[in-house]
């Protein structure tokens, strides 16, 4: 049996929470997904564990605090700067994928709408390790398909 994981997915849409929590579900009994609404949300969450993520999805557009609202405060924060965030997004914007970038994201997803991609793609992610994981700018956009 694998090693429990803790995922940690921020978005503001019902939905599309979830779909990430059925996906994940799926692809096995080690993820365990924990889900907030908003990057305040997300931000406490973080400063009063436990659980600590193996890893933050974190949306871009939600109202208030933006995903790089939240991505700028976590990576400036020494607490949260080494905590892997895979940008979640249904942009392809190459604007807003090297803004990601800048501000210290770990890799950029754009969200699936096929459930096993989503499933596929979200394996993807749990899999890499990220204590060694050093994208490229082309290895920084993950490609589902």
């Amino acid at each position: 049996m694998k090693n429990q994981l803790t995922i940690f997915y921020t978005d503001d849409d019902q939905e599309d929470l979830e779909f990430f929590i059925e996906a994940s579900s799926d692809i096995g009994n080690h993820l365990n997904v924990v889900t907030q609404n908003c990057g305040k949300k997300l931000l406490y969450d973080l400063e009063n564990p436990p659980p600590n993520p193996h890893i933050v999805f974190l949306d871009l557009n939600m109202p208030g605090f933006s995903g790089f609202d939240v991505l700028q405060q976590l990576k400036s924060s020494g607490n949260f700067k080494d905590i892997p965030i895979v940008i979640f997004s249904t942009s392809n914007d190459i604007q807003i994928i090297e803004k990601s970038r800048a501000l210290g994201a770990s890799y950029y997803i754009s969200k699936p709408t096929d459930y096993n991609l989503l499933k596929k793609t979200i394996e993807h992610a749990v899999n890499i390790d990220w204590n060694t994981f050093k994208p490229t700018s082309k290895e920084f956009v993950y490609i589902n398909n």
